[in-house]
């Protein structure tokens, strides 16, 4: 299982938020994410961010990663997404 903080930012302020719970076993932990950003995205009716080499660092050196406007196609009317791994079985063992 692994749970997964997405939050809209703007102005350093939380505009929208929500945890997700993933606790499908047949998925790899990528995939898990993307699953997570996806209904994240799907929820808040934004469209999925493009995934950049930095945001595969910045999750595994500090659990958290954003998306700014350049990674989306069209203008956003928020700084940015940030998504933060909260809680993750695997660290625990």
């Amino acid at each position: 299982m692994i749970l997964i903080w997405g939050k809209l930012i703007k102005h350093n302020k939380f505009l929208e938020q929500k945890v997700f719970e993933i606790d499908n076993k047949s998925l790899n932990i990528y995939d898990k994410i993307q699953a997570a950003l996806e209904t994240f995205c799907h929820d808040f009716d934004l469209e999925k961010p493009m995934w950049f080499d930095r945001n595969t660092k910045e999750l595994n050196r500090i659990s958290k990663t954003s998306f700014r406007e350049d990674q989306f196609i069209d203008s956003i009317w928020f700084d940015y997404l940030e998504i933060e791994i909260i809680d993750d079985d695997k660290k625990k063992t």
